[in-house]
C-alpha cells in the first residue's frame, strides 16, 4: 500500500513541476500564481499544499532530486579504484548534462530574484559536492592551501563556468564543457592537496 502511495505523491509532485518549469518559460516565474500551476497540472489546491508550502517551495523542491543523483554519481566514483583523476568530480558531467536540458527555463529566470534564488541552491549543492570530494582526496587537514580555500576555489570555477555555459550563445556540448573543467580543476586540486614541500636549491 505505501508503494502505491508513493507512487502517487511522485506522479502529483511530477505533474506540479512539470507545470511549474513550462510556465516559467511563458511567463516568468515572479508572474505566476499557485492557481496558474494547479491548473495547468490539473490538481486541487488543497492537493498542492498537501505537498508544497508555496510556488518558491516547489521550484525548490526541484532540486532534491538533482541533489541525490549527483551524489550518488559522485559515491559511485570515489569508490572506484585507479587514479585520483579518474575518481573526483564524478558527479560534474550529469550536473552539465541536467542544467543544459533546462537552459531555457534558467534563461526565463535571469536578472530575476528567483533567478538568484536558483543561483543560490546551486551554488549550495555545488560546494556540498565539491568538499566531499577534497575530503576523500584529502581525509586530514593538511595540504599547501586550506581545505576550505581550496572547495571554494574550485567550487567557484565549476559554478562560474557553468553559469558562463547556460547564460551563453555557445552551444558547447556538455561532455566537451565536463572535460573542460576536468582538465583545468583537476590540476588544482593536486596542487592544493599536494603536502610535499618545494624544494629549493641551496
Amino acid at each position: 500500500m505505501a508503494k502505491k502511495q508513493d507512487r502517487r505523491v511522485q506522479r502529483t509532485e511530477g505533474l506540479l513541476r512539470g507545470a511549474l518549469l513550462s510556465l516559467i518559460q511563458e511567463k516568468g516565474f515572479e508572474a505566476l500564481s499557485v492557481q496558474d500551476i494547479i491548473d495547468r497540472a490539473n490538481v486541487g489546491r488543497a492537493t498542492f499544499y498537501a505537498h508544497f508550502d508555496n510556488k518558491d517551495d516547489l521550484l525548490a523542491s526541484g532540486f532534491d532530486g538533482l541533489r541525490a543523483s549527483l551524489r550518488a554519481r559522485q559515491r559511485e566514483a570515489l569508490a572506484r579504484g585507479g587514479s585520483l583523476d579518474e575518481r573526483v568530480f564524478g558527479f560534474s558531467l550529469d550536473l552539465f548534462v541536467h542544467t543544459g536540458e533546462h537552459r531555457e527555463v534558467f534563461r526565463a529566470m535571469v536578472g530575476r530574484p528567483s533567478g538568484a534564488a536558483v543561483e543560490q541552491i546551486l551554488r549550495r549543492i555545488i560546494v556540498e559536492l565539491i568538499r566531499d570530494d577534497v575530503k576523500a582526496a584529502l581525509p586530514r587537514d593538511g595540504g599547501t592551501v586550506p581545505r576550505d580555500g581550496l572547495v571554494q576555489f574550485l567550487a567557484g570555477a565549476l559554478f562560474g563556468l557553468l553559469m558562463w555555459w547556460m547564460d551563453g550563445r555557445m552551444r558547447v556540448p556538455p561532455g566537451e564543457l565536463n572535460t573542460l573543467f576536468r582538465r583545468l580543476a583537476t590540476p588544482a586540486l593536486k596542487t592544493g592537496i599536494d603536502q610535499t614541500p618545494e624544494r629549493t636549491d641551496p
